[in-house]
């Protein structure tokens, strides 16, 4: 069963257009520049994300959303804890982002 990682983030007000759209491409190569440990191949089965556009009105600050899709808790915790360019890129986006939400789940499971 898959494992779904929601990633929303709050971009700093004053951030450079370039920079919010550089984060963001680097954001979406993760799918590829994350290996593997065991199989050094890829492992993240797909990732989407934009930046927001909803009329509702409900977005409390986020401006961005990103969904990640992993094949089992394993790779998510790896992925979270010890890939080393999830880690990168975490510690790239701090004059970027404002404030970052997580949330994880299995489809379908309540």
């Amino acid at each position: 069963m898959s494992l779904i990682h929601v990633v929303l983030f709050q971009m700093q007000a004053d951030a450079k257009p370039e920079d919010v759209k550089a984060a963001c491409d680097r954001f979406l190569a993760l799918k590829d520049t994350c290996i593997h440990p065991t199989a050094q191949t890829p492992y993240i089965k797909s990732v989407t994300g934009g930046k927001d556009n909803s009329p509702e009105g409900l977005q409390n600050g986020i401006t961005h959303g990103f969904v990640v899709e992993f094949a089992s808790a394993e790779d998510r915790d790896y992925y979270v804890s010890t890939d080393p360019s999830h880690l990168a890129f975490v510690a790239s986006i701090g004059d970027v982002v404002e404030k970052a939400i997580v949330v994880d789940y299995n489809a379908n499971v309540y």
